[in-house]
Formats: structure tokens, C-alpha cells, sequence
């Protein structure tokens, strides 16, 4: 028997099942997505598995672009892109597929 956590995660598998039908997308979007579907978790616990999915090689950052405009903590927002990386192995979740075709009208 393996030692320490087991590798893959649930909410992983859900973001890169949301990316597989979104193309690509950043961080907060992603988040809202996620909640509207499957149970609610917190916007950290995406980005943590963002970075987490970065390393494991399933989730590549596309671009990082700067967006301007009036925020509460400056005028600037770093925006970065994420897509499906190599390791990426989506299943096809019909849900999510559904609600996209959805919200994207």
C-alpha cells in the first residue's frame, strides 16, 4: 500500500472537465461555473487547485493578460488563462456540457 495522500482530486477532475468544454478560461470564472454545478467550495480552494493542476502537468496556463480598470485595490487585474494541459484526462461530463451551452447564449 502507497503512502501519503492519494494524487488525483474530485474538484480537480471537475475543473478540468469545465476547461475541456470551456476552451480556457481564468481563475474567477471558473469558480462561478463550478458552484453553479456542483457542490459550493470555496474560490481558494480553486485556485489551489489550479496551482496544484499547473504541477501535475493536467492544467497549462494559456496567457496571463493585464486588464485596467477602476478596482477597489488599484487599477490594474492580472487575469491568467488556464487550459487543458497534456496530463489532462476529461470523461466527458454531460452536466457540464449542458449548463455551458446555457450559459454561454
Amino acid at each position: 500500500m502507497e503512502r501519503g495522500r492519494p494524487i488525483g482530486s474530485q474538484i480537480r477532475q471537475n475543473v478540468v472537465e469545465i476547461l475541456y468544454y470551456l476552451g480556457k478560461g481564468y481563475g474567477y470564472q471558473i469558480c462561478k461555473i463550478y458552484n453553479e454545478i456542483f457542490p459550493p467550495v470555496t474560490q481558494r480552494s480553486i485556485y489551489y487547485h489550479l496551482r496544484k493542476g499547473t504541477l501535475t502537468k493536467e492544467i497549462f496556463i494559456h496567457t496571463i493578460e493585464q486588464e485596467k480598470g477602476n478596482f477597489s485595490w488599484g487599477t490594474v487585474v492580472e487575469k491568467k488563462y488556464y487550459s487543458l494541459g497534456k496530463n489532462a484526462k476529461p470523461q466527458g461530463n454531460g452536466r457540464i456540457k449542458e449548463f455551458l451551452q446555457q450559459w454561454k447564449k
